[in-house]
């Protein structure tokens, strides 16, 4: 296996490929900073190997990326398409747990690495927002030319020696800017930005240029701190209070200012740190003064080295109290708020906290017992020594241990070191010698749930505003774990219609592109009737289908998912389009669910681009030919679905040019209440009219995005579109004849 390991084990070629492919793609897309995930050893889960640009310690909660988190890197990889948000509003309205971990206002883009079937990761790159403006397609085109050049590299690589995959911590490549300069002129560009105790930081957060006024305040020779990262030279300003701080100004380019304890030398003094970004760096300046009414009382008495709240194991810390402060404590809650209301079962909802909790805390261990009757049952563990926690399954209530007692009693119970543990628990069994544990009862609005426990690896104390957080915290986890418990059932219900309503890949043929795309309802969570769907008929030919089952929820999911299969079986068949129409429409009746459904089915010939379509009361298909003209076809129809038997449905042939594009679509897409459906279907036709065809998945993207980013969008939205491969043949137009 041609490993990429990380933290130096990387190979040289690998190293080589990935920091050209980072950089490169910066460069050519203008922006501040980028990085490139890999698959890793373990099972769905992406490795940040390489980033560049910004100061790699402030990106760690993100260096780990399961890909079936919502988070942009992780759709891109499972989607095998690009992400694109130009900007902090197009990111929260797809992506909210991003923006709740980085409010601030960028832009970034993600590129799936692929070649073929084969999927190796994803090249990201950040850049400043452009409000309003979406991320052009010369910008589109470079990006997927640097992952296309990577994804080459990596399958040299692989043929070399197996598949690669990332083990590790990242590699830090220096940004596409000039890295730390000591000259007079950093220097003389420091000073020029303020001039005080000043330092001038590069992209990555390493010292460059340190001024007379700092030395002295510091204590510290310019010698001992260049090229130093500045958490290592100054390890005070690496306190947690002080990472949004960084982050902010890193991302947002907007100055920064706030206090800060510069630990015990000499003792009490508080320092106003000032940070002023520019493109090719940040110049940080500091001057002595007393501490804000507002500033962090626990930084008092931290230490300096550690940059805990408190010593380990005195659990004497007084907590954060600056905004900045209050805003990373308020951080947690609303950021595992967020991502509680997506998780549906129990299994989700224990591993949204393992992915929000642990990390915002630094935990290591995690176990979640949920209550049954009167005993309590391991529902999830992470981090333990396999099979320790089997001798606390299914305990009763009667039994003296901090996981039982925390929820009789109601009282969350913290131990700073495991020495406490065993004191207050003598005999217990411990399954390390050095930690701190946490016990939280999960309670919601007064019924017991369980309990969970946190893990640390060292010895820490709690301070009383940690303390308040995650027991905050464990109430809104017990309430989301008694939500799944009431509805697990109808979620694996309706989970398991929604596997079944649509296809999971559409067929790749060399001579003919398709693209789907489905957005569900944003009013209400239930379920919708659309659907889309690609068979190949066995003759050669594609079949392309979408339809509209009416209405909403589990019942219109089960009509969508037997129509789907219906459609499918008789395509299969060979039958022709009107028996495929005529044959669905006799079955629905017969099933007799109390509903009717439109629908679309059309027939291509890939090789001599002949169509044949039938529509059963669905809106009118689109065509774009090559040379952009786009119109509404007139294709001839029938009934609906499901009221008529006898109903007939004329078949309409046309021809596809190369390079044209057929657009099939659901009311979704062009009906809005108040508004007549015709304006809408004028918007998609010109929408269709002034996209680029090629990439066929921009257009999509391009014809959904704005439906997409409604926040009033009553009905589901589906579409369909296709294309046969550009080539030398030369077509005859499209002509329209019904049979």
């Amino acid at each position: 296996m041609a490993r990429a390991d990380g933290a130096g084990r990387a190979t040289d070629a690998t190293a080589r490929a990935l920091a050209r492919a980072v950089t490169g793609a910066v460069e050519a897309v203008g922006g501040f900073a980028g990085g490139v995930y890999l698959r890793s050893p373990t099972p769905d889960l992406l490795l940040l190997a390489t980033f560049a640009g910004l100061p790699l310690p402030l990106y760690r909660p993100w260096w780990r990326m399961h890909v079936n988190r919502p988070y942009p890197v992780a759709e891109a990889y499972r989607s095998g398409q690009a992400v694109h948000l130009p900007d902090a509003e197009s990111a929260m309205s797809r992506f909210p747990q991003l923006m709740a971990g980085l409010p601030f206002p960028f832009g970034s883009l993600y590129e799936p690495v692929t070649a073929g079937p084969e999927r190796f990761g994803v090249l990201l790159v950040l850049r400043p927002a452009t409000p309003g403006v979406p991320v052009g397609a010369g910008d589109r085109r470079r990006l997927r030319e640097a992952a296309d050049r990577l994804a080459l590299d990596l399958v040299e690589l692989s043929a070399a020696g197996g598949p690669v995959v990332w083990e590790g911590d990242p590699l830090d490549v220096p940004g596409p800017g000039p890295g730390p300069r000591t000259g007079a002129e950093e220097a003389r560009a420091a000073v020029d930005r303020l001039a005080q105790a000043v330092l001038s930081l590069d992209r990555q957060g390493r010292i460059g240029f340190v001024n007379a006024t700092a030395e002295r305040l510091l204590g510290t020779g310019a010698a001992a701190l260049r090229g130093r990262l500045l958490w290592d030279a100054l390890p005070w300003l690496g306190h947690p209070a002080y990472d949004d701080h960084f982050r902010a100004v890193f991302m947002a380019a907007k100055p920064v200012r706030f206090p800060a304890r510069r630990g015990r030398h000499p003792p009490g003094e508080w320092l106003s740190v000032d940070l002023y970004p520019a493109p090719d760096g940040v110049t940080l300046t500091l001057t002595a003064g007393g501490a804000a009414a507002y500033a962090p009382a626990a930084l008092a008495d931290a230490d300096p080295g550690t940059g805990a709240d408190t010593a380990p194991g005195t659990g004497t810390g007084t907590g954060v109290g600056s905004p900045a402060d209050r805003a990373s404590a308020l951080y947690r809650p609303v950021a595992l708020a967020i991502a509680l209301t997506e998780a549906v079962t129990a299994r989700q909802v224990s591993s949204v906290v393992t992915d929000e909790l642990l990390p915002a805390f630094g935990g290591r261990q995690l176990a979640i017992y949920l209550l049954d009757g009167r005993q309590l049952h391991l529902a999830w563990e992470t981090g333990f020594p396999q099979g320790f926690l089997n001798r606390f399954d299914g305990v009763a209530l009667d039994v003296r241990l901090p996981g039982v007692e925390t929820l009789t009693t109601g009282r969350p119970m913290f131990f700073e070191s495991m020495q406490h543990l065993a004191a207050a628990y003598p005999g217990i069994p411990l399954d390390a010698d050095v930690g701190a544990r946490a016990f939280l009862p999960l309670i919601a609005s007064g019924r017991p749930v369980g309990s969970c426990i946190l893990g640390f690896d060292a010895p820490r104390g709690f301070s009383p505003e940690e303390r308040t957080v995650l027991t905050a915290l464990a109430g809104l986890i017990a309430q989301a774990l008694a939500r799944a418990r009431r509805y697990d059932s109808e979620a694996a219900l309706a989970h398991g219609l929604q596997s079944a309503l649509l296809p999971h890949r559409l067929p790749v043929r060399a001579s003919v592109d398709t693209v789907g795309r489905y957005l569900p309802g944003s009013a209400g969570m239930d379920v919708g009737g659309d659907w889309y769907d690609v068979v190949e008929t066995g003759s050669g030919r594609l079949a392309l289908v979408i339809g509209d089952v009416q209405g909403h929820g589990v019942a219109a999911a089960a009509t969508m998912g037997q129509l789907r299969s219906a459609v499918r079986a008789f395509a299969l068949t060979g039958s022709t389009p009107e028996k495929v129409m005529s044959g669905t429409n006799r079955l629905l009746i017969d099933l007799d669910p109390g509903q009717f459904a439109s629908c679309c089915y059309v027939v291509l010939d890939p090789a001599s681009g002949a169509v044949q379509a039938v529509r059963a009361g669905h809106p009118q298909p689109l065509l774009r030919h090559p040379d952009g003209r786009t119109e509404v076809l007139d294709l001839a129809g029938g009934v609906v679905l499901g009221v008529d038997p006898e109903a007939s449905y004329p078949v309409t042939e046309l021809r596809l040019e190369r390079g044209a594009v057929l657009a099939l679509y659901t009311d979704g897409l062009v009906e809005r209440p108040g508004v007549d459906i015709d304006v809408g279907v004028e918007r998609l036709r010109l929408a269709l009219a002034s996209a680029e065809p090629v990439p066929l998945t921009e257009t999509a993207d391009r014809l959904v995005g704005r439906a997409g980013h409604s926040a009033e969008r009553p009905d589901d939205i589906a579409l369909l579109l296709a294309s046969r491969t550009a080539g030398d043949v030369t077509q005859a137009p499209a002509v329209i004849r019904r049979t």
